[in-house]
Order: C-alpha cells, then structure tokens, then sequence
C-alpha cells in the first residue's frame, strides 16, 4: 500500500536581530537600583535598548535619548580614583549609571551617544581612527534616518491656521512646522512670541536643497533634518522657542444642548449614566428581563369548556303541544327554573358535585304526562272499532282507525 507524500518541512523563520550602531555588555543602575545588573545593550537611533542576551530579539528596558543633557565620568563609591569604568548619563528627568570593562569601552559608549545626539563625531574622546570610522558610519545612517521622519511640531496647516493654533494655545508651544506654499518639498517655521503685552507673530522659510535643509536668513544655515531645524531655532533662542505639542483633549462626559422651559436660553446639560440594574449572582443562572403581561379584555376571553357530564341539549323555543284531554298542563305563567350560566372567565375547575335528583316543576310534568296517556289509553278500549280482516269484520279494542290488509 502506497503512503501519501508529505510536503517537506520549511524550518520555522528565526526573529532577525536588530541593526544597533554599537552594542556590547553594559551594568547598569538605575536610581531605584541598589546594585549594577549586567545587560546586553545596543543603540538605535535616539533610543537606547537594554536586553538579558545577546540572542535576544525582546528588548527589557529602553531609554530615550531624546531628553539628553550630558555625559560625566564618575569614580566608583568610595573612591577617589576613577579607574575608567564607570561613566554617568545624565537625562533631563533621571541619572543613570554604567560600569563597563574597559576604558576603551567607556570611549566607545560615550562616542556614539554624542554622535546620535549632537549629529556630529566628538574629538574630544580617546579614540583610535577605526573607532571614528565606525562613528562616522553611524552618523550617516541616523541621519538618512531623520531625513524620513516628521517632528512632532509639524502640522498640516496653512499660514493662518497656523498663527490661529499658537495664539490660542500658547500653553503647547510658541513653534511649529507647516509645509511650505511654493510646493517645492520645503517647509515653513511659524513662530509666536509676546512683546509688552502684544503677540508678535514670525514666519521663516526652509529650502529643499537634495538630502538637505537651509534655513533661509541672512545667513543661510545647512541643516541634514527637520528635527536639526528644529534645534537650530530651539537653540538660537536661547531656548526661548519651543516646539508646538498640540494634546489631545477628549471628552470623559457625553452631554448635549437643551433649551431651558423657564427663560428659553439653551443650556449644557449632562447626560446622567443609566443604572445598571442589579448584577446577576455569580455561577447562577442569568436571570431573564421581566416580561409585561397586558390584562386580557372580557371580549377576547375564550368561552368556558362544557363539562361532559352536563353535555344536554336544551331545545329553544319548541314548546310541546297541549292538546291532552284532561288540559292538566302547567301554566304558562308558572316560572320556569332555568340553569344558571358560568361566568365567562379563567379560573380552576370545581370539583364534580353529586348527582342530584330532578327538579320537582319537571316531576310534576312527568307525572301528568303519564296520567293522560293512562286515561286515554283507557277511553280507547272502551270505545270498539271494526276492522275488516279477511273479508270479515272484527272489532278491535284500542284503535280509533280502521285498518285493513
């Protein structure tokens, strides 16, 4: 018997590990730390990762550089002198240190920080020139890197919408970035600030130049990003311009507009929750809604069923014939017991009552009938009658009639 093929087995694809600037073995201490954890680390762009492995793909921590402020070299605690192992970032909301196991180590971390940071390969660090060639590699990529990515002050807004959005929230930033309107790939930087009390509102132009930006004043400033645009007006401010960060208000409350019956004014009214109701219990049933039973009309109540033991017919208006001969029959004007109707509603069944004797207005009419038909049977026997059977006469008692074969 012959076996069905199986397809061959394709190997499962492995997580490609990430392309970092640097990487090597890093202790870091953080300040809830009481100690150094070692850590495998790497460098991608403004972003510092922070992994259990060098196999690993799942980064454990992270740090942004983008909240840089500096670098320090810090003797160990306890001890005057600094054995070139230990250097300290510094962030804007936390100091972070690190023990490394050489002093070339420590060169190299601290080189491509600065390089990411500042966008330009330090010379102020112990280096040797491969170390600077790594460096510089690292440069060109971070910076074909921001030369793809939006700033976060970069809105698509005209001129106006532009200067509207800085003059009512000033409280997000007074600088943004906005496409320019010759449609050339450049940009436009739209800056406000308040002079004796009057808002004095500015617009510079940003040229396209291939990779590049420049910054159209007076002298003309070269810049390899938006975000180096950015930085450059930051900086050039004395840090008096900030970068416009519009937030996203939601609303927590649904509300909605009414018209007040008093004074006819409209008014923000807010919705009040609805109430859940009672919660069913825990690992029982769930319990159905209740279902609203209408009252049902004496109109569209079905008749009561007949019981099968008084299953009569009564006639309806067929009176019997009177004409007996002692006229004993019952007045008309005597009443007549007639049963009475069940009500037409929807109740239990009575229990089955017992079999009781007649009526005596129906005994008494009884008891007449058989009394006639006794006194005439009487008046015809004594009363003969000829009959003729044969071709004789013979007298038959009890019949009126004649009759012959």
């Amino acid at each position: 018997m012959a076996l069905a093929l199986r397809p061959p087995r394709v190997p499962k694809p492995k997580s490609s590990l990430p392309s970092h600037y640097h990487e090597s073995f890093l202790e870091k201490k953080g300040p809830r730390d009481q100690d150094y954890k070692k850590f495998w680390a790497g460098l991608q762009g403004l972003t510092l990762y922070f992994y259990n492995s060098y196999r690993d793909s799942q980064y454990m921590e992270k740090l942004d550089l983008g909240v840089f402020v500096k670098l320090t070299d810090e003797a160990p605690w306890g001890s005057s002198h600094d054995p070139g192992t230990h250097f300290c970032l510094v962030l804007r909301n936390q100091e972070i240190k690190f023990k490394v196991e050489s002093l070339e180590s420590r060169e190299m971390w601290k080189g491509f920080i600065l390089t990411v940071v500042e966008l330009r390969v330090p010379s102020n660090l112990t280096l040797l020139p491969g170390h600077l060639y790594m460096m510089a590699e690292a440069l060109a990529k971070e910076e074909a890197r921001r030369a793809l990515e939006m700033p976060s002050c970069f809105l698509k807004v005209s001129r106006l919408e532009a200067q509207l959005l800085l003059e009512r929230h000033p409280e997000c930033g007074n600088l943004l970035l906005r496409p320019s309107g010759d449609g050339a790939g450049g940009v436009s930087v739209s800056t406000l600030q308040t002079l004796n009390g009057t808002p004095v509102v500015r617009h510079y132009k940003v040229k396209r130049e291939g990779p590049k930006y420049v910054i159209d004043v007076e002298e003309p400033f070269s810049c390899t990003s938006l975000d180096a645009v950015v930085n450059y007006f930051v900086s050039h401010s004395n840090k008096k311009l900030m970068p416009f960060l519009l937030d996203d208000d939601y609303e927590k409350v649904i509300g909605y507009v009414e018209a007040d019956k008093e004074n006819g004014e409209s008014v923000w009214v807010t919705a009040s929750a609805p109430d859940p109701g009672p919660a069913p219990p825990r690992g029982g049933p769930k319990q159905l809604p209740p279902s609203s039973i209408a009252p049902v009309s004496s109109q569209d109540k079905l008749p009561p069923l007949l019981n099968q033991d008084e299953n009569y017919v009564i006639p309806t208006g067929d009176a019997p014939a009177a004409n007996y001969v002692n006229q004993d029959v019952p007045s008309p004007s005597r009443p007549v017991v007639l049963k009475p109707r069940k009500l037409a509603m929807f109740q239990a069944k009575p229990p089955k009552s017992p079999i009781v004797p007649k009526s005596e207005p129906k005994k008494d009419l009884n008891s007449g009938l058989a009394r006639k038909l006794a006194v005439s049977s009487a008046q015809a026997f004594s009363s003969p009658t000829t009959a003729v059977l044969g071709g004789y006469k013979r007298e038959q008692p009890g019949l009126g009639n004649p009759w012959c074969r």
